[in-house]
């Protein structure tokens, strides 16, 4: 079992910045992959950014929405992952949820943004950017 408590969120201007973390317990040796999501009202849950634990290779949502203001990192030692969030736009707003897969190395985009490949997600923490 893998458990896994995000915190970091909260509320900010458009143009501000917040960094996400997500701590894993449990049985964290046999992460393979982590990742975050977020999901807005009403809308579905859309993967946001991925890293491969072990070679860290990574992956971010296609759109442009936000390649080059979201940055994903890990602390191997720490077993945290971390999202760096900056220039945020109201459109940023979601419960960010963080997940792990054990046992799925992924390496392809469609391996990492794929929710059903992660068994493991966290309870999400709540983004609120104002505009």
């Amino acid at each position: 079992q893998v458990q896994l408590v995000e915190s970091g969120g909260g509320l900010v201007q458009a143009g501000g910045s917040l960094r996400l973390s997500c701590a894993a317990s449990g049985h964290a040796f046999s992460i393979s992959t982590m990742g975050w999501f977020r999901q807005a009202p009403g809308k579905e849950r859309e993967f946001v950014a991925a890293v491969n634990w072990s070679g860290g290779r990574t992956a971010y949502a296609d759109a442009d929405s936000v390649k080059g203001r979201f940055t994903i990192s890990r602390d191997n030692a720490k077993n945290t992952m971390y999202l760096q969030m900056n220039s945020l736009e109201p459109e940023d707003t979601a419960v960010y949820y963080c997940a792990a897969s054990v046992g799925r190395s992924c390496s392809s985009y469609g391996c990492f943004a794929t929710p059903s490949n992660y068994g493991y997600w966290g309870q999400g923490t709540q983004v609120t950017v104002s505009s």
